[in-house]
């Protein structure tokens, strides 16, 4: 999928400046060229406002995508999700965040979720930053209760695993 955004929009950086906020927002572009979360619009100078380009950035980058049918299709169907990293420990949950030293490498989740289980601990929601999007991508790991030191021992022992940050 990247590579198919990075091609359309290699020589346009604010564009891609637009593209990378919808997608970390999980905002998708509607059949009229609109920037809408579900049927709610957010006007095209929000938008640019937020990444600091001009309203016709953001108006020329939709109309990109809507004249593109693989752009659309990804645009027209990304989602925003619920993210707990904020407000779980108002809700009794814990919090485990994992910095690699190399977020290509395979794997990390699949290590990362066996340490969590082995340590008898419940896994509420694992949420991974997209090294594409992100400068410093991490891994979020929400758990029921908080979890202890045993289990961040184990975390960073876990090959690929730079820093584990948990509250």
């Amino acid at each position: 999928m990247w590579t198919i955004i990075q091609e359309k929009f290699k020589n346009h950086p604010a564009q891609e400046k637009v593209i990378r906020l919808l997608l970390e927002r999980g905002f998708q572009i509607n059949s009229k060229g609109r920037v809408v979360t579900g049927n709610i619009e957010i006007p095209h100078t929000q938008v640019a406002n937020e990444i600091q380009v001009d309203r016709r950035v953001v108006d020329s980058t939709c109309e990109t995508i809507s004249k593109d049918d693989k752009l659309m299709q990804i645009f027209a169907n990304v989602r925003t999700m619920p993210f707990l990293r904020d407000v779980a420990p108002l809700l009794g949950l814990g919090v485990i965040i994992i910095t690699p030293d190399n977020a290509a490498r395979k794997g990390l989740l699949g290590a990362v979720a066996t340490a969590v289980s082995e340590h008898g601990i419940t896994i509420r929601q694992a949420v991974s930053d997209d090294p594409f999007l992100t400068e410093n991508p991490q891994l979020t790991i929400i758990t029921e209760g908080k979890p202890g030191g045993k289990l961040v021992d184990s975390l960073t022992k876990i090959k690929g695993v730079k820093s584990v940050t948990v509250y």
